[in-house]
């Protein structure tokens, strides 16, 4: 770390904020300090890994494949919105692995950063925004190859696949609104640690990852888009899938599921980080 960062941080008042977006003035004044810890994530992942980009490329294919083999019986079943299956359960993996990987790292962003809460008075907030950028990272290079896979088999993306950076900032306002909770909590219990793996491995089979929303009833299908996340699998697939349908009004409960997560995760981070560094 360069001495002019380290000194900024060691000046930077601690955060008094009971209301979330009062802090947000603070994390603009250390935009420096976001770029840091953002660029330190990203060359951790990249620099100490003995595959590094390989590995953001092999994992969905891998997974996709994996689910391709074993419920190749089922595909003459389950509609894959006209499309190989292999592609339609690569799309969703693509966009499901980001949206897990951001979810863990924000929800043990507070715990995996102890020694700089406890040492050092910055914007805690801070760090579940941090935490979104190196996946957000991974994700582009693998929507790339996404992209490269599906001409492959003879699937041309749609225009709407200029909305793609608008699902992505959706996805990452989601799992921001979801993980700043469980950042929070994780610093009192660190139980948390157990519960978010669990969380996402039953997220799989609860989110439109390998079946599309229409194999859902259609009289569950609105219980069913309160997880926040059917709104950005299924927008996901609707800007990459020529004949993917539009979410439609599901897509405005999902919506509407993510924007109460994102306004009372970041109230209750807020009123509880003041608290972090005598309990971390």
């Amino acid at each position: 770390m360069s001495q002019p960062i380290h000194s900024e941080l060691i000046e930077v008042n601690e955060p008094a904020g009971r209301w979330a977006w009062l802090s947000l003035r603070e994390i603009w004044q250390h935009r420096e300090l976001v770029y840091y810890l953002a660029r330190r994530d990203v060359a951790v992942r990249y620099k100490q890994t003995a595959v590094g980009v390989l590995w953001v490329v092999l994992q969905p294919l891998l997974l996709a494949g994996v689910f391709s083999v074993f419920l190749g019986l089922l595909t003459r079943s389950i509609p894959h919105e006209g499309v190989p299956y292999p592609a339609f359960v690569l799309t969703g993996m693509t966009m499901w692995l980001f949206l897990a990987q951001a979810l863990s790292k924000i929800s043990m962003s507070t715990v995996d950063n102890s020694a700089l809460i406890a040492k050092i008075r910055f914007p805690r907030l801070v760090l579940p925004l941090t935490s979104v950028l190196q996946p957000a990272v991974d994700f582009i290079v693998a929507f790339l190859v996404l992209i490269a896979i599906l001409v492959a088999y003879g699937v041309v993306p749609p225009i709407r696949i200029v909305l793609a950076p608008a699902i992505l900032l959706l996805g990452a306002a989601t799992v921001l609104g979801l993980g700043v909770w469980f950042a929070a909590i994780a610093v009192r219990y660190r139980d948390v640690k157990q519960i978010i793996p669990f969380l996402i491995q039953a997220m799989v089979f609860v989110t439109p990852i390998i079946y599309p929303l229409s194999v859902v009833p259609s009289h569950y299908r609105i219980l069913y888009a309160l997880n926040p996340f059917v709104a950005v699998l299924e927008g996901f697939r609707w800007v990459m899938l020529p004949h993917a349908p539009s979410p439609g009004l599901l897509l405005l409960v999902s919506v509407t599921m993510s924007a109460i997560l994102i306004v009372t995760g970041l109230l209750y981070f807020a009123r509880a980080e003041s608290r972090f560094a005598d309990i971390i």
